[in-house]
């Protein structure tokens, strides 16, 4: 259906005249624009000419130059703690919402204090759709791809109606018509740009999915997809899983006790899916005498405590701390399933937690993780629902990664509340199996995170809806540096100094952050200007908690120190242009050095991977990892890896070609070096150059393969230029020196491929990605073999583990 309002609930167009311009410069303290600069937060004296509440219609029509198909309409409006009135309004575009188009009027004293949100410039938009609904949700399931979907299990739909008490109810979608970015596009000309589309709720049975849909109302291209499933009275006792020995509220039934608790806001229930996927089949965990102490067996039962625990600790956290009354600050139930599996009898547990948007649900783990009901995972999972309810982050890219983040926080924060003996720093350290964690607050390098904006391991690629799980790492080392404080120097070569404020006061100011100042569109740029807002507004303006949380995002590498100050950027070079014209044949698949760890397919003969970085010491030997991928067959190739030492700004000084060789595998070389001691300390430029012809240099164009570059800092080097020769890896030829501490067989493979180490050791996690770095979830691990009969032909990288390091591998299924 067309989602149009009338025009006399939406506030209405206003030009920015001469007296307006002139009352702007006396009523605006400051203003923050966006990175479309558009205003982001404009703050207002408090004396003078300020505007009263009553007038935030005008001052949203004045500081916003609406013009006359712009309209915004109240959404909400919200008092807190502190006295301030929040009005939310949502945008319009002709009378068509604008989707995560949201802004904020905050008043304080009936004085407007504060604008703040996301307003999105559209002009000269055709707002006729060109395709109907019916025809754009044909679009939007091919694209999803499901076997079955939720609308089409008539229990899931009955069980539906009982709970939203609608005998109208349904799972299945909805057109709505809306005004989108278009986040997928590859033209051009219309990347990033507003789009009519249709907007549609997808919830699929098998695969398991839901997501928001949206799909251009004149092309039938998909423009965005934003994922709603994100990847975890009576007192009695409980024989937790993860948290020992607690008591829990239950309800007395029909003489026995079961997992449902009616003292916290609707309620919290706790079901048992019986390994299964469905929802309506979910029935209670029951107990006779409340004493639940035997529930410690083999089917995990105990983990099912372990979720109610969590729930109820979660609402109490942000009851009493927050004053929020669940998720949903309404009140609203919060539902729990658990032994949930989505491929039912094949005899592997669902290794995920999620919330769908409207209960929780629980895998009982398999090869990575354990049951996924820790207390800290619950509390993760319920902060989605708290972050749906309030700024509603849009999960991709730096947005998602954000949404990502605040739930580690909260996991953080409930563990600290709960169980300070905890680890609160570490997400997932009760359930992962095979790592200390999941992920580190502390030190999210440790998991493959960066802990500095666009630093080491910092995720650029489209894998992972744009690195939420990657990228978050930022957001959760600064509210760690917030908390705890601390000092250094970080990725981007910043030297930082935190005096930490402690999880109480950083929890608060982080809750006011997504709750108040940030919107769905919202970036680091904007979670920065809204944490700093928030600590005003809690401890006031100069506050040592406003200095601290400055000088937490500069450590962390977003803006600069409270005071304004910057580290000076280092003196930068420029490097000569190195790649190939053609990918057709042979790429760049691989490459590994410290905690650089790039899988890809062919990247146009060049890809540029300098916010990547890892750090290397001075007189330490390195093991650097790379192989080439192939279209067919696997023809000779040329390796030549450089690092410019004494940065310079070229390869050509004595000991810069580090590795050097050629080889016909496809198989994961390595080569060995030295750094030498006179290596001038600080980032400088990894090169790798792949290609079919032994003449290439590091600085020329050439016929067929392709260059990587990468960022290595030098640690405990000199300051001048280096001299000397580094050692070479296995002389002049790779084909001496090929890894072979994995074993896969037969290659190609049509049902089972069987997987050995060199080492002999136990293989632990094995994981299939394809070519574009996204993870293959119909191959399935047991006894040393991947069964790979449900895998589409093609070629795809094999990561398999020992518990203690990680080893690649290409295979083609055939």
């Amino acid at each position: 259906m067309i989602n149009k309002y009338s025009a006399a609930t939406l506030l209405l167009l206003g030009g920015l005249t001469s007296t307006t311009l002139a009352q702007d410069f006396s009523r605006v303290k400051s203003r923050e624009l966006d990175e479309n600069g558009m205003p982001a937060l404009i703050e207002f004296r408090t004396q003078g000419g300020a505007y009263q509440l009553s007038e935030a219609k005008t001052a949203l029509r004045e500081q916003l130059q609406l013009a006359t198909d712009d309209q915004l309409s109240l959404l909400k409006t919200e008092t807190d703690e502190l006295g301030f009135v929040h009005e939310k309004y949502q945008q319009f575009y002709k009378g068509i919402k604008v989707e995560h188009g949201t802004y904020s009027v905050h008043a304080r004293q009936g004085r407007v204090a504060l604008l703040n949100g996301h307003f999105e410039k559209v002009r000269s938009l055709n707002t006729t759709p060109s395709l109907d609904a019916a025809a754009a949700l044909t679009r939007a399931l091919a694209f999803v791809g499901a076997r079955t979907y939720m609308w089409q299990d008539a229990a899931e739909e009955a069980g539906l109606r009982q709970q939203e008490n609608n005998a109208a109810a349904t799972y299945a979608p909805k057109g709505e018509l809306v005004v989108v970015k278009n986040h997928r596009s590859t033209n051009a000309l219309r990347a990033g740009q507003p789009t009519l589309a249709w907007k549609f709720n997808v919830y699929a049975k098998a695969p398991l999915s839901r997501a928001f849909i949206y799909v251009d109302a004149h092309s039938g291209e998909i423009v965005l997809k934003d994922d709603i499933i994100k990847h975890a009275a009576a007192t009695g006792t409980f024989a937790t899983k993860y948290s020992g020995t607690k008591t829990a509220t239950t309800d007395s039934y029909n003489g026995t006790f079961r997992l449902r608790d009616v003292s916290r806001g609707s309620g919290i229930q706790t079901y048992n899916c019986k390994k299964g996927s469905s929802y309506t089949a979910a029935v209670d965990f029951t107990d006779a005498d409340n004493s639940w102490t035997e529930y410690n067996n083999a089917n995990f039962d105990n983990a099912a405590l372990d979720a109610h625990y969590g729930a109820q600790s979660t609402y109490d956290y942000f009851k009493n701390i927050h004053g929020r009354n669940s998720y949903n600050n309404a009140g609203a139930a919060i539902k729990n399933y658990v032994h949930f599996d989505d491929t039912p009898g094949d005899g592997v547990g669902y290794e995920n937690a999620f919330w769908d948007g409207t209960r929780m649900t629980y895998g009982d783990g398999a090869t990575r993780f354990d049951p996924l009901t820790s207390l800290d995972v619950a509390a993760h999972e319920i902060g989605h629902a708290v972050c749906s309810s309030s700024a509603n982050l849009t999960y991709s890219n730096e947005s998602g990664a954000l949404n990502e983040g605040f739930s580690d926080i909260w996991g953080a924060c409930v563990e600290y509340y709960k169980d300070a003996s905890k680890a609160t720093w570490l997400i997932g350290e009760d359930i992962d199996k095979v790592r200390p964690a999941l992920r580190s607050m502390s030190n999210p390098n440790a998991e493959g995170q960066p802990d500095t904006y666009k630093g080491t391991s910092w995720y650029s690629g489209t894998g992972d809806n744009g690195g939420v799980h990657y990228n978050s790492g930022v957001l959760n080392h600064w509210f760690y540096r917030l908390a705890v404080g601390g000092s250094g120097t970080n990725d981007i070569g910043s030297v930082f100094s935190v005096a930490g404020i402690g999880i109480d006061k950083a929890g608060r100011i982080a809750y006011r952050t997504e709750t108040v100042y940030l919107t769905a569109s919202s970036n680091y740029a904007a979670a920065r200007t809204g944490s700093i807002q928030a600590a005003k507004d809690l401890y006031g303006a100069g506050s040592a908690e406003e200095q601290a949380v400055t000088n937490a995002w500069f450590a962390v590498g977003v803006g600069a120190a409270y005071g304004g100050t910057t580290t000076p950027p280092p003196t930068t070079v420029t490097y000569c242009a190195s790649k190939g014209t053609s990918v057709a044949y042979e790429w760049i698949d691989y490459v590994k050095l410290g905690t650089i760890a790039r899988t890809s397919a062919a990247d146009a003969g060049y890809y540029n991977g300098t916010a990547t970085s890892t750090s290397i010491a001075a007189g330490s030997s390195q093991t650097i990892s790379f192989s080439a991928g192939f279209a067919s067959t696997a023809y000779t190739e040329y390796w030549d890896i450089y690092i410019d030492y004494n940065q310079d700004g070229d390869f050509t000084d004595a000991g810069e070609t580090v590795v050097t060789g050629s080889s016909a595998s496809a198989a994961t070389l390595t080569g060995t070096f030295t750094v030498p001691t006179t290596a001038k300390t600080g980032a400088t430029r990894l090169r790798v150059v792949l290609s079919d012809a032994s003449a290439t240099t590091s600085c020329n164009s050439y016929s067929y393969g392709e260059t990587e570059d990468y960022t290595v800092n030098i640690t405990g080097g000199a300051t001048l230029a280096p001299a000397g020769v580094t050692s070479l890896m296995g002389g002049s030829s790779l084909s001496n020196s090929v890894e072979q501490a994995i074993t896969v067989f037969p290659n190609p493979a049509a049902d089972v491929l069987n997987i050995s180490l060199a080492s002999k050791a136990l293989v632990v996690l094995a994981m299939v990605t394809d070519l574009r770095g996204a993870r293959v979830s119909n191959a399935r691990f047991e006894n040393g073999q991947l069964h790979v009969a449900g895998l589409a032909k093609g070629i795809y990288l094999l990561t398999v583990s020992d518990g203690q390091k990680s080893f690649h591998q290409k295979f083609v299924k055939e």
